[in-house]
């Protein structure tokens, strides 16, 4: 493939691919380090934090070194369009602090696992102006047909075949609130949770 031809394939699909990053992520083996605490000093450590600026390397059309296809798509950009990348991947996260703040009422409320769970990846597949920001109709549409061949609802998975997949409703909820720390690192970007008093008090 010719570097115009990937280059336009790179315009067309990053902001696909980082839309559809709001499909459920696998679940990964947790590392020590991730079952550390991390509470929040201040509001403005939890969510989306900018850790690094936005690679201003040049468009890399070379051999990707990343397993995620993502990461290889966003190092194809120029500076400016991983700029815009990175803005969606923001309110993106913001999207994810919204669903744990609401997570947090609903488990002080006393409610189910299954309760939860479905709250959740209702509330994802809803934000449909949230994950798809900046997409044009055409991505848009790409992304509702990939998500009709996969699992027969334009907007994403239920949350019965999420739960089919996973096997509980905690894991599920656990699910919905996952973000791609490849995907975030590569922006510049980390999502942190938060505790809840942390987001209620917001």
């Amino acid at each position: 493939m010719s570097l115009t031809s990937l280059r336009s394939l790179a315009r067309r699909v990053v902001p696909t691919l980082l839309a559809a990053q709001a499909a459920f992520l696998p679940l990964q083996p947790a590392s020590a380090a991730e079952h550390v605490a991390h509470p929040c000093r201040s509001f403005a450590d939890c969510g989306s934090v900018i850790i690094a600026p936005v690679s201003q390397a040049p468009p890399d059309h070379g051999d990707c070194t990343s397993p995620e296809p993502v990461v290889c798509l966003i190092r194809s950009e120029t500076p400016e369009e991983r700029e815009v990348a990175r803005n969606q991947r923001m309110q993106y996260h913001q999207l994810l602090e919204d669903m744990e703040r609401e997570e947090c009422a609903m488990r002080a409320d006393g409610r189910s696992e299954e309760d939860i769970a479905r709250t959740l990846v209702q509330m994802r597949n809803d934000a449909k102006d949230i994950v798809r920001a900046g997409m044009t109709p055409e991505q848009v549409a790409e992304l509702e047909e990939r998500n009709q061949k996969k699992y027969g609802n334009p907007l994403g998975p239920t949350a019965d075949q999420l739960y089919l997949k996973y096997g509980s409703w905690g894991k599920v909820a656990e699910a919905a609130t996952r973000s791609s720390a490849a995907v975030d690192h590569e922006l510049g970007l980390e999502f942190r949770h938060c505790p809840c008093e942390v987001l209620q008090a917001a």
